[in-house]
């Protein structure tokens, strides 16, 4: 919200707490108005921006405006400055239809595409006159409606809950195509949410998989599929550690960073940061620099272990913005799998190896000195042990367990 606007009439209380307080947390960045460098790649999205006639409530569009705003300093940050957003809001336009035609599951699993279809044609159906959708990369379908009312808090439509395995055919009343993909978002819709379905579609399909899924588990979502029915629960594959997983950490706060394996999969982690380590030879010790400080000589240290396995190490640390709300500091270990697609059915892409099991949700996933300083993996023999904390960084030994 822009500052001195007054609270937006039909938007909770709870609601604008949540959202002015996720917008403040991120205050040591530069304002909105202020001119932000330009980035080697820009991301250019359209935001349609849609009401309902049975729906009052009002939000104004300099709400929605300040929300991507937001994302685009997240992810000038994850990408460490090379990558940024340019989004263009088009201001409210009037479904045909109540938003009760529209509404839908909070279950992934359950969600009726049809209704998610009819939303994604009358929004791209309602700005065919006054939009050339080939000047942008993705389109945002932006709800002027409660979470409650709608169903979801936010979503994918494609790469999506329709799909990604052919091409969707979105196509306007005037025969104009949707490039990369659609997100779906109601004003209740935190940062980490908007990242998180908008990097559905950022990461795009290759070889019939999304390139950046949910890494929450879907079939758990459909027994906790909100926050007030347990949803944490279904986050045991990488915690309150990416918002890829979790969306946020604490609702008031802005979203903790993204981990390395996410970094990866949208091509923002430089390959000379990455260090290489093989089980065939010598353990080596690599001094591992916090993941948020981009100028670290290694950020991450990789582990192959077959054509599709191995194993990503990280320092997650409170630097910059965003990995200062984690659950705790230290050295996290995932193993990964890229012949895995989604996280159903008891498999992941990523998951961590848990340092601290006693721990709910992943809370205690970080290794430290003093705490849990060695990783053993009698699974694939591999040995992490921290030697030394450096400042930040930490020196690591990596190699086959002796």
């Amino acid at each position: 919200m822009r500052k001195g606007a007054a609270m937006t009439p039909g938007i909770s209380r709870r609601m604008f707490v949540a959202g002015a307080a996720a917008c403040a947390g991120v205050g040591a960045f530069p304002p909105a108005e202020a001119a932000l460098p330009p980035t080697p790649a820009t991301r250019r999205g359209l935001i349609i921006m849609v009401e309902f006639p049975d729906n009052p409530l009002r939000v104004e569009q300099g709400w929605v405006e300040e929300r991507f705003a937001i994302l685009d300093r997240y992810v000038r940050e994850m990408s460490y400055g090379q990558d940024s957003l340019d989004v263009h809001a088009s201001g409210w336009r009037m479904m045909p239809q109540p938003l009760s035609r529209y509404a839908i599951s909070p279950i992934n699993l359950q969600v009726d595409k049809t209704r998610v279809i009819m939303l994604i044609q009358h929004a791209i159906d309602a700005i065919d006159d006054d939009y050339d959708l080939s000047r942008y990369d993705h389109v945002v379908v932006y709800l002027r409606a409660r979470f409650l009312d709608y169903g979801m808090v936010g979503l994918c439509g494609y790469p999506g809950m329709l799909g990604w395995r052919t091409e969707l055919p979105l196509q306007t009343r005037l025969g104009q195509s949707v490039r990369g993909g659609v997100a779906i978002f109601t004003a209740s819709a935190h940062p980490g949410t908007l990242f998180h379905d908008c990097a559905h579609v950022w990461g795009g399909v290759r070889d019939g998989k999304r390139r950046v899924p949910c890494l929450y588990d879907h079939d758990l979502q459909v027994q906790y599929p909100t926050l007030d029915k347990g949803w944490a629960n279904a986050l045991i594959n990488m915690g309150f550690w990416d918002p890829m997983s979790c969306h946020s950490y604490k609702r008031e706060l802005p979203p903790p960073g993204i981990s390395s394996w996410t970094r990866l999969r949208l091509g923002w982690m430089p390959a000379a940061k990455i260090r290489d380590v093989s089980l065939d030879g010598p353990p080596e010790e690599i001094v591992l620099a916090p993941l948020a400080d981009g100028s670290g000589e290694t950020l991450a240290i990789r582990v192959q272990l077959s054509r599709s396995r191995y194993v990503l190490i990280e320092n997650r640390q409170p630097v910059g913005h965003f990995d200062t709300i984690l659950p705790g500091h230290g050295v996290l270990v995932m193993k990964a799998d890229d012949d895995v697609a989604e996280c159903r059915h008891g498999r992941a892409p990523v998951r961590l190896i848990d340092a601290d099991p006693s721990q709910k949700h992943l809370l205690g996933a970080a290794f430290d000195i003093g705490r849990q300083a060695a990783c053993r993996d009698g699974e694939t023999g591999l040995s992490v042990t921290l030697l030394e904390k450096i400042g930040l960084s930490y020196r690591v030994r990596v190699g086959r367990e002796a």
